[in-house]
């Protein structure tokens, strides 16, 4: 089975600059990308989206999807990768282009596919690194900023790449963002209720397990094992408060 790179997308969050959001889409249609997604773009100008988005890219910005919430948009995608120039403890970087171009081609078979790029004048934010799998920087001989355009360009190239190659076993479908942020809002509640994670900052603490949980590619059944053991573990505790409040 081939890639289907019509179950990849294109994330711009917070775009800045609507001359780039073209080119980005031109960037995107030149490789055969076809899904691009915008997350509250700071000016949503389509005349200046297509001085850049010329030819067939046309049609790809009149088409693209426009969300106030990043959560809300990422919640279809069963596998999400970040790109980010800046790495850190919170932000380790695990792919560099071609690696990732040769997952997410796997992956886009039986899966939908995010790939986030933040804004032009700081990049992703760790509370939007945070819903991705997979972090991706592209290497550069100094100067680590890329141009937003020239970035999608760069990893849409890689995927292209990766997709005319001969095509491997096809990853089954993984759980969804919807699926998995649900989870960890109940692993969030139950850890903190037990004194595993500090209520003053869960978020923090939970970061960990998030980097360690998207690590496995979790299909939607074993999602519904972690949520099991949770409501177990909560009832639990309901159970040993009641005993101690009788007593």
């Amino acid at each position: 089975m081939k890639a289907n790179l019509d179950h990849i997308a294109v994330v711009l969050v917070h775009p800045q600059i609507p001359e780039n959001i073209g080119a980005a889409a031109r960037a995107m249609s030149n490789m055969g990308l076809r899904r691009l997604v915008l997350i509250a773009p700071k000016n949503c100008d389509l005349s200046r989206m297509l001085k850049t988005a010329t030819g067939n890219s046309v049609d790809l910005v009149e088409q693209m999807e426009v969300f106030d919430d990043l959560k809300e948009a990422l919640a279809p995608y069963h596998h999400i990768a970040g790109t980010t120039a800046r790495t850190g403890a919170l932000r380790p970087t695990l792919s560099q282009p071609r690696d990732l171009a040769h997952d997410l081609v796997t992956l886009s078979r039986n899966n939908l596919v995010a790939i986030l790029f933040g804004p032009e004048d700081r990049g992703l934010a760790n509370d939007h690194l945070r819903y991705c799998h997979t972090i991706v920087t592209i290497p550069t001989a100094s100067f680590s900023s890329l141009n937003l355009a020239q970035a999608v360009m760069i990893v849409c190239y890689e995927i292209f790449l990766a997709a005319r190659q001969d095509p491997v076993e096809a990853e089954p479908r993984l759980a969804n963002s919807f699926e998995l942020e649900g989870m960890y809002d109940h692993l969030r509640e139950v850890l903190t209720k037990i004194g595993f994670l500090d209520p003053q900052n869960p978020e923090h603490w939970l970061l960990n397990i998030r980097r360690f949980l998207s690590r496995l590619p979790l299909r939607a059944r074993e999602v519904r094992i972690i949520r099991g053991v949770c409501r177990q573990i909560d009832w639990y505790t309901s159970q040993a408060n009641k005993t101690n409040v009788q007593h």
